[in-house]
């Protein structure tokens, strides 16, 4: 397979990533997915991205030790003197969100697409139904891709590296109804901000999640800890 068809995935075994994952596979790329175990209070996504690679048979997966955002804290999900927030999605940015995260990912991810020759680099951010996180906009997305082609090999040398935001745009129903068609296996997912075996319910992201295979009109596979009602 030529290096034109590669394309570098971050796969964080939730739900917006995993649907990535299913269109860089529709539209024809071998998906190279890297995942970043950055000691995140939800760190059984990193078990669940496993999962999800082997669904989809993927030839490589790199799983990328990142201690030190842990040790930078500022975050419920890093810092244990931070509480998760269960009170409903807020306004503003909230206490879930790790600082420069996204931009550290993608410039990761950006080395290693360099690496193997891939021209893509898909993840699974949302300018919709989000938590409000600054990393997330298309601004943020197009101001990278013009970063990573500024600083790279391969952008230097006119090979660019394009990132693709494919659910920017669309809402987590809009979302799941797209994965669905896709045949995305939701139920090797999990979006809890709690890490339990099951999903909470409660947190931000549940609810998020929640909304939208309920607007979707198909229920999640997956257990919460709590009765949903579909």
């Amino acid at each position: 397979m030529s290096a034109n068809n590669k394309a570098v995935v971050v796969l964080s075994g939730g739900l917006d990533s995993t649907t990535c994952m299913g269109i860089a596979k529709a539209a024809g790329f071998e998906p190279y997915p890297i995942t970043f175990d950055y000691g995140q209070l939800h760190k059984r996504e990193v078990e669940q991205a496993k999962a999800v690679v082997r669904f989809y048979q993927a030839r490589a997966h790199k799983i990328v030790q990142m201690g030190f955002l842990r040790e930078i804290g500022g975050s419920a999900l890093t810092d244990d003197n931070i509480d998760v927030p269960t009170g409903g999605v807020a306004d503003g940015i909230p206490a879930t969100y790790v600082p420069a995260r996204n931009l550290i990912f993608l410039s990761l991810a950006t080395a290693y697409a360099e690496v193997i020759g891939a021209t893509r680099i898909y993840i699974g951010v949302s300018a919709v139904d989000y938590s409000g996180y600054p990393d997330c906009r298309p601004a943020f997305i197009e101001s990278m891709t013009q970063t990573v082609n500024l600083a790279t090999r391969a952008g230097s040398e006119g090979a660019q590296i394009a990132i693709e935001a494919p659910l920017s745009h669309l809402s987590k129903a809009e979302t799941i109804r797209l994965g669905l068609s896709l045949g995305v296996p939701y139920h090797l997912t999990t979006s809890c901000y709690q890490g339990g075996e099951k999903a909470c319910g409660v947190c931000d992201s549940c609810r998020l999640r929640i909304k939208g295979f309920r607007e979707a009109g198909a229920p999640d596979p997956i257990p919460y800890a709590i009765p949903i009602t579909w």
